[in-house]
């Protein structure tokens, strides 16, 4: 949808079920062809094929492109954070063009996904021509690129996986602490949300030292004590253990903005 609405011509959808394919086709404004994997040979591609399944399928896609006679060498670029275009080895000695395209956004649904694209930062790389596609790419859907080496983007990956999927899961602890308050997950859920809000905005705006607000920027050591043994108390030891290892990388944060004794002693007690 993001491409389509840059100007971009969707040929194919490709996928191994031909069924599947007709939900997504029918949110773009023009059709396309719907293909299954076997048809590929069979089927038009365009000047540029983006594969955007599953990881560990990715060496399979590769296969059934590498198998195609006679209809040129577009250039081919997947879509995961942590694999390099080195999954396309058996592509480019064929002459094909590489590269990968990941966004740093969070996608959950269609419509919200295309604005996310378009404010992302995608990452990019691949050989010169395939950079260069991708380049194209982001610039086309209004938004702004980076490059790094290849042997990097598993570590790259990690960081954007700690940044959204694990605040996800921290955001889910955070859940079950109200829970263990008498308040339900799903008023929990509309309280917490707009305080992870304001402090994302924070942290578009000022470096995390300057971001962090609450108990460990202002070393409230009783504060400490108190939230450590309610979380003891209510046997939440998953919390508990996030607690201290997050809490310890605060205390690091502020330790120059706080009184040092109360630092040590805040971190002693997190230890």
């Amino acid at each position: 949808m993001a491409l389509e609405s840059a100007g971009y011509q969707i040929v194919s959808l490709v996928g191994r079920n031909r069924q599947k394919l007709r939900k997504p086709s029918q949110l773009l404004d023009v059709s396309c062809q719907l293909l299954v994997a076997k048809e590929l040979e069979k089927g038009r591609l365009g000047d540029l094929i983006i594969i955007s399944v599953p990881d560990d399928q990715i060496v399979t896609v590769a296969g059934d492109l590498a198998r195609i006679k006679g209809k040129g060498h577009p250039t081919v670029l997947h879509t995961s954070g942590a694999l390099s275009s080195k999954v396309f080895a058996s592509l480019a000695a064929n002459g094909w063009h590489t590269g990968s395209i990941h966004p740093l956004a969070s996608v959950s649904d269609p419509a919200g996904g295309v604005e996310a694209l378009r404010r992302a930062y995608w990452c990019v790389e691949g050989d010169a021509v395939g950079i260069r596609v991708a380049k194209q790419v982001v610039r086309d859907l209004g938004a702004r690129s980076f490059s790094l080496k290849s042997e990097d983007k598993p570590l790259y990956h990690a960081a954007a996986v700690m940044t959204s999927g694990n605040a996800t899961a921290l955001f889910d602890v955070a859940l079950e602490m109200l829970e263990r308050c008498g308040i339900s997950r799903r008023n929990g859920q509309k309280m917490l949300a707009p305080l992870l809000a304001s402090n994302t905005l924070n942290l578009s705006r000022s470096a995390p030292e300057d971001a962090l607000t609450g108990t460990f920027a202002r070393g409230d050591l009783a504060t400490v004590r108190m939230h450590l043994s309610a979380l003891k108390g209510k046997d939440l030891d998953e919390a508990l253990q996030l607690y201290r290892l997050l809490g310890k990388r605060s205390i690091e944060l502020v330790k120059n903005k706080i009184d040092s004794e109360t630092a040590d002693e805040i971190d002693k007690l997190l230890r």
